[in-house]
Parts: C-alpha cells; sequence; structure tokens
C-alpha cells in the first residue's frame, strides 16, 4: 500500500525553557517557573509566582526515555518539524503548546497575561511564519475573563485559528459551565476560533508538581493514563448541558488525544439524564444533547481501533486522527504502520474523513493534501 497521507488533530511543540524570563520585565520575569536541583540530584524545588513546590525527579532510566522520545530535531526547530512530518505521512497538523501547561500555577492576572501574549508573539514568529501547514493554539488567561476576551480578540486579528484551553480552568475560576464565561465563548464564534481541549490538563497540584489524579500501586501506570482521558469528557459535557454550544451554535471545539468512541456513549447518556429529569434540567436546550455533541464536538485519537468504528457504526462523524507528535504515546516512527493497520479494509471514505475532511472542516485555511500523496 503507498503512503497514506493524514492530518493531526494534535501535537506538540517545546518551547526554549527561558522564553518568559527573556521576553517578560524582570519584576514579571523573576516570578515565571524556575527549579533548582537538591544536593541529593533527586528532588528539586520548583518556584513559581511566589509560591515553592518540591518534586521528586525521574529517574536516570525515565530521563533516558524520554530524551529519546523528544529526539526529533522538529519538537524544537519549525523548519526540520516539516521533514519529520513528510517522512511520516503527516500534511497540517494542531500544535498545543509546552509552557502553556504551568498557566494554572499562576496567581497574579498580570504575569499570567503577560506569560500568555510573550509565548503567542514567539509563536508567531518561529512556528506561524514557517508553515501554513501549521495551526498554532493561541494561549489566554484562564484566570481573569476580562484577559481572555482580550487575549482572543488580539490572536484573531494575528490569524490564529484555535485556542488552547485546559480542560479544567484555573482554580480560583469559575468553571466552564458557568455563565461568566459567555463572553469567551461568543467571541470565539464570532472569530470563527475553534476551542481546542487537551487532555491531562487539569490544575497543577502545588503540593508535589502533578497534574490530575495520581493513583499509586498495582495497576497505577495504567490507571494514571486512562485518568487524563476523562477531563476531556467532561469538558464536552460541561458545554453541552450549560447550554454554551446550544447558544453558539456556530462554535466548534475539539478535544484532543482522548479517543473518539466515549462521544456516542456520552451522548446517549445525556439524553436519557435530560429526558427521565426533565423537570430538573436547566437550562433547557434547544437541540438534543447529542446533537450537539455530534455536530460541534470534533476529538482526536492516535491508535485506537474502535475510533474508525465510531465513525462507521456508530454514526458519529466528527472523528479526527491526530498523531501526537512527538510523545511517547503518540504514533511518530511509526505513523504509516498505525494508519495501514488502522485503515486495513476500511472504505475510502472513511479513511478520507477521518484522516483529512473533519480537520479541513475545522481549519479550511490549510492548504490541501497534494493530490499526488492520496
Amino acid at each position: 500500500m503507498s503512503k497514506i497521507w493524514t492530518n493531526s488533530g494534535d501535537s506538540h511543540f517545546l518551547e526554549p525553557d527561558d522564553l518568559w524570563q527573556k521576553r517578560l520585565p524582570k519584576r514579571l520575569a523573576d516570578l515565571t517557573p524556575r527549579a533548582e536541583k537538591e544536593p541529593d540530584g533527586e528532588w528539586e524545588t520548583v518556584h513559581v509566582d511566589g509560591q515553592s513546590f518540591r518534586r521528586k525527579l525521574p529517574s536516570s532510566a525515565a530521563v533516558k526515555f524520554m530524551e529519546e522520545s523528544h529526539k526529533p530535531q522538529g519538537v524544537r526547530d519549525a523548519r526540520a518539524r516539516l521533514g519529520d512530518l513528510d517522512k511520516e505521512g503527516v500534511w497540517g497538523e494542531v500544535i498545543f503548546p509546552s509552557l502553556g501547561m504551568w498557566a494554572s500555577t499562576f496567581r497574579t492576572p498580570e504575569l499570567l497575561k503577560a506569560c500568555m501574549r510573550a509565548s503567542n508573539e514567539w509563536a508567531l514568529e518561529e512556528i506561524v511564519a514557517v508553515s501554513d501547514r501549521y495551526v498554532v493554539t493561541a494561549q489566554i488567561s484562564t484566570l481573569d475573563v476580562d484577559d481572555a476576551v482580550e487575549e482572543l480578540t488580539w490572536a484573531a486579528e494575528q490569524g490564529f485559528k484555535a485556542v488552547f484551553l485546559p480542560t479544567t480552568p484555573h482554580p480560583s475560576a469559575d468553571d466552564w459551565h458557568r455563565d461568566s464565561w459567555e463572553p469567551l465563548w461568543a467571541t470565539a464564534e464570532e472569530a470563527g476560533i475553534v476551542l481546542a481541549f487537551h487532555i491531562g490538563t487539569d490544575p497543577v497540584d502545588m503540593t508535589t508538581g502533578g497534574a490530575g489524579q495520581v493513583y499509586r500501586g498495582p495497576g497505577g501506570a495504567v490507571m494514571n493514563y486512562t485518568e487524563t482521558t476523562f477531563s476531556g469528557q467532561r469538558a464536552a459535557m460541561k458545554m453541552v448541558a450549560s447550554g454554551a454550544l446550544d447558544r453558539h451554535p456556530n462554535l466548534r471545539v475539539l478535544i484532543s488525544e482522548g479517543g473518539a468512541t466515549w462521544v456516542p456513549f456520552l451522548g446517549d447518556r445525556m439524553i436519557e439524564g435530560y429526558r427521565q429529569h426533565y423537570m430538573a434540567v436547566r437550562p433547557k436546550l434547544a437541540r438534543d444533547p447529542k446533537e450537539i455533541l455530534f455536530t460541534q464536538i470534533y476529538a482526536s485519537f492516535q491508535h485506537d481501533e474502535t475510533a474508525v468504528a465510531a465513525f462507521d457504526h456508530m454514526g458519529y462523524k466528527n472523528v479526527m486522527f491526530g498523531s501526537d507528535y512527538p510523545h511517547m504515546e503518540g504514533t511518530f516512527g511509526h505513523t504509516q504502520d498505525t494508519l495501514k493497520g488502522l485503515f486495513d479494509g476500511v472504505s475510502d471514505e472513511t479513511r478520507l474523513r477521518i484522516t483529512q475532511g473533519a480537520f479541513y472542516e475545522l481549519f479550511p485555511h490549510v492548504p490541501p493534501v497534494p493530490a499526488d500523496a492520496n
């Protein structure tokens, strides 16, 4: 079989570690995350925005594995990245940040606002300018709604087409289903900005430096990995049940890296809850929850065989492949083997919709995959 070309609804870029320190005035730069290794070499103390916590460093074997998983030069070099993508058969891709994962640890609105602008300006210069195949997600504050709206408006004016949102907002802010976020949804809809939620982005625990629930003991590694997927499902549930998507029918949401088969299940469950508890439901929706999920929520996956079945047999058409470049959970180094396994015996219609069609519905500005590639 010839190469299968795909777009990707999920990938990552590593910004320079000192990006914020170099671009912010000193009084703010001194508050950005920095780590100090302790003499024993096993622990480090992390300082961020006037807070500190200790965390155990990964073992040498884990560090080596992580370094190898980030070996592709394209993870830090947007020009070299194109060579990696061409080799893997990936054309356009959604690119999420790395430094932005620290956003939930900030307490000072001015600091977070400045960091988000610095990251966005850097991304425009170093990634967006390199290729129109890249859909870089803008970053905004989730600490202050007005700051979020201001930055999203600016980002749209600069040509950003998607915004990265954590599955749970800042710990001191309202959750996504609250009406306080209504100005952000209205601004995103008007600007045609896709809300790109990435799984595993719950607020960082300032006592451990970790994010999300942590299991220990038998099965811990598998349970911790599995747990990250649920936050994306909760974000989608909140956007639907709260009426946010019903009020903004042209708003589109991408849940990245969390699989796709959960969407039909969640739709069935929400319909049942809406019907069986109708008297208690607030707000009332103009469309049923499953219809909203199926039309406005897009979901990316990397290895899940059931994601193809969700398209073919469950009626969910917004299934999108994502390579998760260059993370160890992703397909870098074996993307073609993965695609050929997923689409063996599958119709061209299904394959093209999952690898390209759904992506282009969200990001029609990305140039088409070359005709001879198909």
